[in-house]
């Protein structure tokens, strides 16, 4: 078991409630959208980013964001002009991302099993800083206005995005603009839960509110409060056993997808 300074502990469990939140309402569009395979992607895209950082001498972190952003731009204009899925897409620039990063290590031999890289990969309990919250809570706080503002928009796309264009909503802005909150949350997000499984936590507290619900407005509302629940349990089974908080993370989110199956109403009425 891990014992940490009070500040310290502080720190992460700030950080944590608020990579859930941001993450968790993110994923609210990627899940509704159909779009699991942009957190994966965007997820490694950061990854790539960091590393690159680590291979520069530059701020991994700074490195992640700028990879990020260009990837979503990049992703956009490609998704609407190729004749294909955008999950078709999105599992092509996945493995590419990937591709590239574990390639970024290996020109970084002295850097590749260093406690950055390592916590780049799977997260970090000591990653998190006062900046990093500061980042964070600026972050959380735009996805929630943009929600506000935009509300009527958002959800007559996660709801379907043809039928919002077929009601004169043109999504195209706001496709562009989940593309790219979602690269700036995965981004901010990878201290504390690491490149490789960062998409965890904006798929799984999503569809575990989905197993209960089909209301929008419950969904939008419970997800990042599981979010938040899923982020501090992984916390807490990695101070206890030493693991990875990236990898608890995950198994923690992913096993109460499990029971939520199990236990769902949706289930037993299909």
């Amino acid at each position: 078991m891990i014992i940490l300074p009070y500040q310290i502990i502080l720190t992460v469990v700030i950080g944590a409630c608020l990579a859930g939140i941001a993450c968790s309402l993110i994923g609210t569009f990627i899940v509704r959208m159909k779009l699991s395979s942009l957190g994966f992607c965007m997820s490694h895209a950061a990854f790539a980013g960091s590393a690159l950082g680590l291979v520069l001498h530059i701020n991994p972190l700074s490195m992640a964001i700028l990879f990020s952003i260009a990837v979503a731009l990049f992703l956009g204009p490609l998704v609407e002009k190729a004749k294909l899925h955008a999950d078709v897409i999105l599992g092509i620039m996945f493995s590419l991302m990937l591709s590239l990063g574990l390639i970024f290590l290996n020109f970084a031999p002295e850097t590749a099993m260093s406690s950055t890289a390592m916590g780049i990969l799977w997260g970090s309990i000591l990653g998190m800083n006062t900046s990093d919250i500061i980042n964070l809570t600026i972050l959380t706080s735009l996805i929630i206005v943009l929600m506000i503002l935009f509300s009527k928009e958002f959800k007559a796309i996660m709801f379907s995005r043809k039928m919002a264009e077929a009601s004169g909503i043109n999504t195209r802005p706001f496709y562009y603009l989940l593309l790219f909150l979602t690269g700036i949350t995965v981004s901010l997000s990878l201290k504390l839960v690491g490149g490789l499984l960062v998409f965890a936590l904006i798929v799984n507290p999503t569809s575990i509110v989905c197993q209960f619900s089909y209301n929008i407005k419950k969904i939008i509302l419970f997800s990042p409060l599981c979010g938040i629940v899923c982020c501090l349990m992984g916390i807490l089974l990695s101070f206890l056993f030493d693991f990875p908080v990236g990898s608890s993370i995950a198994i923690f989110s992913s096993i109460f997808f499990g029971i939520a199956v199990i236990f769902s109403p949706k289930r037993k009425r299909g």
